[in-house]
């Protein structure tokens, strides 16, 4: 039972960089928002600090995920997903998946008007892939400015520098499959001709 106990909360540091990556937010801003200090937060990402119930009730709230998708702990049998909207600067992120590693589904709703007009493209760990749902999705990634119809997909490794939000002045809507290692879904897209990408890429 004890090496089961470490191996949940080993895991439980992955999981929240991880978290925080989908979300886009920083140390910095998670700090703020939880009263966790920076140096507490990177510790508890790297696992050289030991996951607390006084740390992890704040950083599952800022999540809006629960204590047991945290910890993974084991299914109670219920099967209906409790789906837990996460609102931040105009944007609603719902998460799709429950496990920890992998590749992560979510649906989000972008609104326009809040906060997201401004392109500031930022780059992490990991791979990305968007489906426009509904409305219309300004992409930029890298030198590309594009624009996604519904139906229309890309997919990038989030170390370039990128950034999307409305392309106009409608939600838009969009379903994210990310991966923090690097995952890649098995299908790809490539933009529509003209849209800023060379047609002997491959796709």
């Amino acid at each position: 039972m004890d090496h089961d106990l470490d191996q949940a909360l080993d895991a439980v540091g992955p999981r929240l960089r991880a978290l925080r990556l989908q979300r886009g937010t920083t140390l910095a801003d998670l700090s703020e928002s939880t009263g966790i200090s920076v140096s507490t937060l990177s510790r508890l990402e790297t696992g050289d600090r030991r996951p607390a119930l006084e740390l992890l009730l704040p950083l599952a709230r800022a999540y809006g995920v629960t204590l047991d998708e945290l910890v993974d702990a084991p299914p109670t049998g219920d099967p209906r997903v409790h789906l837990r909207p996460v609102n931040r600067h105009g944007m609603t992120v719902i998460p799709l998946t429950r496990r920890s590693g992998g590749i992560q589904a979510f649906k989000m709703v972008l609104s326009p008007g809040g906060g997201r007009e401004v392109p500031d493209p930022q780059s992490h760990e990991g791979y990305d892939w968007l489906y426009v749902l509904d409305g219309r999705l300004r992409l930029v990634l890298g030198e590309h400015d594009l624009v996604l119809a519904p139906g229309e997909a890309a997919e990038f490794d989030t170390r370039t520098p990128h950034w999307f939000g409305t392309a106009d002045d409608r939600p838009v809507e969009i379903l994210s499959l990310f991966g923090t290692q690097g995952e890649r879904a098995h299908l790809r897209a490539r933009p529509r001709r003209g849209q800023g990408r060379d047609e002997g890429s491959s796709a």
